[in-house]
């Protein structure tokens, strides 16, 4: 009793905060423990089945801009995907496996680097072009997750290359460009697979914001007790993910997490909460966690459609043309700002924003 009355958690985690190097360093000088502050209860992790009937959606994007009858078919099979997991994989992307696996390097070089070069990028403010952090929501979570990160924001204005860790700055601006493309098929195929014009998604703006959010998940020495990253849905409208082959990334389907299986060359899409909002529900923005493991880094580079947009106005509410007496609107009309400062002031406490948004 007397050791409950005495802990000090936000001194705890102040002191993590303020050594400026994240769970790396925690790793790095050979802690056998996992914190306490990081310990998650066990029904949260211990939870995990799998069913082997289950299998992941996996669309080949090949010849979509060629052949008609192709792109019928995978428009298809995004709609019944959107519709029924709100992830799927894509193969054939256009995105060279070499440019993948240098990003992934990239990432790693960035926290490889020396604690003193790393600290220089270390904030929490998180409208800055760059970002490195661990835990975005560090103070304001039930208990931290086992990863640190560093965001870049990529679009609508792009960042001068001084801006960016040397580490890694040319495959980053590479990479976003090459995101940016594959992301404005996405939203053309979204559309169609919505019934509306080609163009619907991409004029309501759903492509002009963009942002990298590059996880790194050091070995853990007792995975069982913590999480890498909580279950959570994501604030923007797509999300389009580089995993490397360690594993870990759930997705909750049919009331179970379910694997993504690591797929050479593959890239996870999935959609997020504000798709789901203009979508009055139609695509489903689904909640996913990382598992922690005693193998690691795990590397993952997640890319916003979205979010980290700065100020913006624009308000976004269920597009009338899928609206009717019968699905009358579900959602409140917000702004992609609005959203973003509501799920960071409630952080990833396994939760859905959208509830808040809700008629």
């Amino acid at each position: 009793m007397g050791e409950e009355t005495n802990y000090d958690r936000h001194a705890e985690l102040k002191a993590f905060d303020e050594t400026k190097v994240g769970v790396k360093g925690l790793v790095d000088s050979g802690v056998t423990k996992v914190p306490r502050i990081f310990i998650h209860h066990p029904p949260q992790i211990n939870n995990t089945t799998s069913d082997s009937d289950l299998n992941f959606p996996v669309i080949n994007l090949d010849g979509f801009d060629k052949d008609p009858e192709k792109r019928l078919r995978i428009v298809e099979e995004i709609r019944v995907a959107s519709e029924t997991w709100g992830f799927f994989q894509v193969v054939n992307h256009g995105i060279p496996i070499g440019t993948l696996e240098e990003m992934l390097d990239g990432v790693r070089r960035f926290n490889d680097q020396a604690p003193e070069i790393r600290k220089q990028y270390y904030s929490r403010d998180l409208s800055q072009t760059m970002a490195y952090n661990s835990n975005f929501d560090l103070y304001s979570s039930p208990a931290a997750n086992w990863r640190d990160s560093f965001s870049c924001a990529m679009a609508p204005r792009t960042p001068l290359p001084e801006e960016l860790p040397a580490a890694c700055r040319e495959i980053l601006i590479e990479f976003f460009n090459r995101i940016m493309k594959l992301g404005r098929c996405l939203f053309i195929l979204l559309s169609e697979a919505l019934g509306l014009s080609s163009n619907h998604l991409i004029d309501m703006g759903c492509a002009d914001a963009l942002a990298h959010l590059c996880h790194y998940y050091p070995a853990c020495p007792e995975p069982d007790l913590t999480i890498g990253t909580t279950q959570h849905s994501d604030n923007d409208f797509v999300t389009i993910l580089l995993q490397d082959n360690v594993g870990g990334l759930q997705v909750h389907h049919r009331n179970q997490w379910v694997d993504v299986p690591p797929t050479p060359g593959a890239l996870v899409v999935n959609h997020g909460d504000l798709l789901q909002l203009i979508s009055n529900d139609k695509f489903k923005s689904v909640e996913h966690r990382v598992l922690a493991s005693k193998t690691g880094p795990r590397i993952s580079v997640a890319s916003f459609f979205g979010r980290d947009s700065g100020t913006n106005a624009r308000v976004l509410e269920p597009i009338k043309e899928l609206l009717s007496d019968d699905n009358p609107p579900k959602y409140r009309a917000t702004t992609a700002t609005e959203y973003t400062e509501f799920y960071r002031r409630k952080g990833l406490d396994g939760t859905s924003a959208l509830v808040h948004f809700r008629l």
